[in-house]
């Protein structure tokens, strides 16, 4: 978990220090560490802080997605701030307002542009947002036990050290969250390839590994009420014609 800091200092000068040695460290778990501890969650307040205080609500996707979207921005510039130019917390406002406004703007012309699709649209969020809450809570539990699972076997389930590096990155992300959709793709691949260095095809294969374990281990979950990893060796032929 990111380290905490009271409503009007989320972003002190102790932020700042650690984006410096997060940019001077070539060491891949120091900059994990630096990053979990100290910019984490001045970053997620940061972006909530800018969403509200600017009404940036012309979005098609959740709120949470339009905020972890902005977090992610953050992160694929944080290489780009310079210590003595200004304060960190004025740079990174910056970038996420620029981000915001070009993505708010062209969403809202959008929306002017449809508005009879405006309210099918919204009607359908509203529904899918209630069957999302629901599935959320229903996999809840499963969810822990297949992060437990897979971390436990990430050197029998992954071939190379490249592999299981990432897997442990994407099983890090999900920790921090109730389940696996509340981080959109565009998100986590930005923040994956930030910890791990490796190329966005490389992460889409493990992604895509995981997603087939996730789906062969839920459906049995729903049965037996259990983990069976006996299914992921059964259906693995199977399942290379859903992805």
């Amino acid at each position: 978990m990111g380290k905490k800091k009271s409503k009007k200092n989320y972003f002190t000068e102790e932020t700042e220090n650690a984006i410096v040695q997060y940019n001077l460290t070539t060491s891949l778990m120091e900059r994990n560490k630096i990053y979990d501890q100290f910019i984490k969650y001045p970053f997620d307040k940061l972006a909530e802080n800018i969403i509200h205080t600017f009404k940036f609500y012309h979005f098609d996707i959740p709120y949470e997605d339009v905020k972890h979207e902005v977090v992610a921005f953050l992160n694929e510039k944080i290489h780009k701030y310079t210590q003595g130019k200004g304060k960190a917390f004025s740079y990174f406002s910056i970038v996420a307002k620029n981000y915001l406004i070009n993505h708010n703007n062209n969403n809202y012309n959008r929306f002017k542009n449809t508005d009879a699709l405006e309210v099918v649209d919204s009607h359908r969020k509203v529904v899918n947002e209630i069957i999302r809450e629901t599935d959320i809570e229903h996999k809840k539990e499963f969810m822990d036990e297949f992060i437990e699972y897979i971390d436990l076997n990430l050197n029998v389930l992954f071939k190379t050290k490249e592999e299981i590096q990432v897997a442990d990155s994407i099983l890090e992300l999900f920790k921090q969250r109730e389940n696996i959709e509340e981080y959109n793709k565009k998100a986590l691949y930005i923040l994956i390839r930030e910890r791990t260095g490796m190329r966005t095809q490389y992460i889409t294969k493990i992604v895509n590994q995981l997603k087939k374990m996730y789906f062969l281990l839920y459906q049995e979950y729903k049965i037996t009420g259990n983990i069976n990893p006996a299914v992921l060796t059964q259906k693995e032929v199977i399942m290379d014609n859903y992805f």
